[in-house]
């Protein structure tokens, strides 16, 4: 994953812009414009890519104290260098952080590449304080099957198209397909919140459902 990561990062923001038709800018922003946070919040962006939720919450709440973790260094450096502070480069499996250390956990496009979602979601809930928010963007599989089939079939033709133009490496954007399909559906991640200790669950979809917002609320 660090590898793959590695390769994608210098185009990692014109791939999430193209898949989105631009509209993955407008969805971070709504996630942070609706997350209710509390004075000086101590904030994770948790594979944080270049930073996009890091800035978003900056903007929007200067008092907050925001860290951005990502497996991959080279995301981190761009990070930083596009005015993100203070980066870690962390496992979201096994956190170096102490428990109930955060008010809001945003979580960009990561959930579906970490390698068992529960105990992912059981790690994020451990270090969130109760009253605490997980405020989550990503790709779902569509509940209805033939949506789904034709969803699949987009994004592989997108990632292929993109992988051979910037990289001559058709397969190296496959990776949104490949690890989707494995993944569940919008409303089966709320029921997963929903176990893991998170009261209240909002979920908000895009593109017939192939897109969501998560805000959930810890117990």
């Amino acid at each position: 994953m660090r590898q793959m990561f590695g390769a994608v990062a210098p185009r990692y923001d014109f791939i999430t812009r193209a898949f989105s038709y631009g509209m993955d800018r407008g969805w971070k922003r709504k996630g942070v414009a609706m997350a209710d946070l509390p004075e000086r919040p101590v904030v994770l962006d948790l594979a944080c890519g270049t930073g996009d939720f890091s800035k978003l919450v900056a903007e929007r709440r200067p008092d907050a104290v925001t860290i951005a973790a990502d497996l991959t260094h080279g995301m981190l450096r761009l990070a930083r260098s596009g005015g993100v502070v203070n980066t870690v480069c962390a496992d979201a499996m096994a956190l170096p952080f102490s428990d109930q250390a955060f008010d809001c956990v945003f979580i960009g496009y990561g959930l579906r590449n970490f390698p068992l979602l529960e105990q992912a979601v059981a790690e994020i809930e451990r270090i969130t304080r109760p009253g605490g928010l997980l405020v989550s963007l990503d790709f779902f599989l569509p509940r209805n099957l033939f949506l789904r089939r034709i969803y699949l079939g987009y994004l592989f033709l997108q990632g292929a198209f993109w992988g051979t133009l910037l990289h001559g490496r058709p397969r190296i954007y496959t990776y949104i397909p490949d690890s989707l399909r494995s993944f569940v559906s919008i409303n089966d991640f709320s029921s997963v919140l929903r176990r893991a200790g998170y009261g209240k669950v909002d979920a908000r979809g895009f593109i017939f459902g192939g897109i969501a917002l998560h805000w959930a609320a810890k117990e």
